[in-house]
């Protein structure tokens, strides 16, 4: 142990001791945040590598990992805020911060308005008074906003009177988005996505409106969000008519936190979207979302009532409806999803996974053998299916209760590498 200094004995060194301390503590107090910092990126790091590897891909990892991104920022800025105060107090004392590796300063975006600005150069040199020729010139960008502006445009529409027959002239009114309001397309479309893109509440648009100097009740917000819906379900039906008007499409349900008397529910956003650009089709994406307050199975029967085609899906037992053979006007065609890993063999994923593409592939074998069999030949490609059924007969992994999801699982991987081969 180092031998304590001792004490000061006149106040003016006492001063100066207590001023050090305090540099000291601050640079300490900086260089613990850093670690701390380091210590929840590390976390961080570990978390995404396991659930890349391990993982499944649910909701409740995806909230763990931004619950982490969250905690990492703010000890980073706890930690910058903590090295500038250091700096200030500690004059000539230097804070080393976490050793973590800051990323790489990409250039500011090519696509965004450049406004330059010169500094005035002197006209002569100087040291000697002489004439300046120009050599170069250096360049320093700086990102910068233009914070919002609010304005009121005031539409004019002059009268005229004729002097002959004393008839009055005057343009007509110009076009507005809801009939008899006061508000712009843009004002609206800034709304809508706050609303459904950031998921910003009403009365939290109306704080912040009010705090900029604009008086708008939530109840003149909602109702421009009422007139809008209305006003924009034509192009909403002619998404979903050409997202329904594919053979092929993506469907899939995800949580959404609703605010309940009293208590948060759990909604559900429904997402069928489109794509045949992988697979060579010239036709654009698009994608159609519904909500319910819970993920009852009548939801997908009626977003895809009267369609027919090929499903990807995953195996929840709601999407089952639609593969009966008697749904009307056809059964829907199940393409579970990552049903390509069955052809990479039975490396990578879960043990569970693992010996769904083992029984996908005996199912494959079982059926092709009893497609290319030809007849009179059914008893001996029984023997066959026979001893492999045997085989297979001791699981790789632990007895599991299979329900009907996992069973369209295994039959759809089984159609599909049966149609692949």
């Amino acid at each position: 142990m180092s031998t304590p200094l001792p004490l000061p004995i006149n106040l003016a060194e006492a001063h100066a001791l207590i001023l050090r301390q305090r540099e000291e503590l601050a640079a300490a107090a900086a260089r613990a945040s850093g670690a701390e910092a380091l210590i929840a990126h590390m976390k961080l790091v570990i978390a995404k590598l396991r659930r890349e590897q391990y993982g499944q891909s649910s909701e409740r990892g995806r909230k763990v990992l931004d619950q982490l991104e969250l905690q990492l920022e703010e000890l980073e800025a706890e930690t910058s805020e903590n090295a500038v105060t250091a700096e200030d107090k500690a004059a000539g004392v230097a804070v080393k911060s976490f050793a973590r590796q800051r990323p790489v300063r990409a250039p500011l975006p090519a696509h965004l308005p450049r406004e330059r600005v010169v500094i005035p150069a002197p006209c002569a040199c100087p040291v000697c008074g002489g004439r300046l020729a120009k050599l170069g010139e250096d360049i320093t960008e700086t990102l910068e906003i233009v914070p919002r502006q609010w304005k009121v445009i005031q539409t004019v529409r002059e009268k005229f009177t004729c002097r002959s027959c004393e008839k009055i002239t005057q343009p007509p009114a110009p076009y507005h988005v809801i009939a008899r309001a006061r508000a712009g397309a843009s004002l609206l479309a800034m709304i809508l996505y706050a609303k459904f893109g950031q998921h910003q509440p009403l009365n939290r648009q109306s704080d912040v409106y009010a705090r900029e100097g604009v008086e708008l009740d939530v109840s003149t917000l909602a109702d421009w969000v009422g007139a809008c819906s209305a006003t924009l379900a034509p192009l909403v039906e002619l998404i979903r008519r050409h997202v329904l008007a594919a053979g092929r499409i993506h469907g899939d349900d995800t949580t959404v936190p609703v605010l309940a008397k009293n208590k948060t529910v759990t909604g559900r956003l429904w997402t069928y979207a489109r794509d045949d650009r992988p697979f060579g089709g010239s036709d654009p994406p698009a994608a159609m979302f519904f909500y319910s307050r819970d993920r009852g199975g009548e939801h997908p029967r009626q977003h895809l009532s009267g369609w027919v085609g090929t499903l990807q899906a995953d195996a929840y037992a709601g999407f089952n409806g639609l593969y009966d053979a008697k749904r009307r006007p056809g059964p829907i065609t199940l393409c579970a999803g990552r049903s390509e890993a069955g052809a990479t063999g039975d490396r990578g994923g879960s043990p569970h996974r693992r010996d769904l593409r083992r029984r996908a592939r005996d199912q494959r074998r079982r059926a092709q053998a009893a497609a290319c069999s030809p007849t009179g030949t059914d008893q001996a490609v029984g023997r066959r299916t026979g001893r492999l059924d045997a085989d297979r007969a001791r699981p790789a992994v632990a007895p599991r209760r299979y329900r009907q999801g996992h069973r369209l699982h295994i039959e759809a991987l089984a159609c599909l590498h049966a149609v692949s081969r």
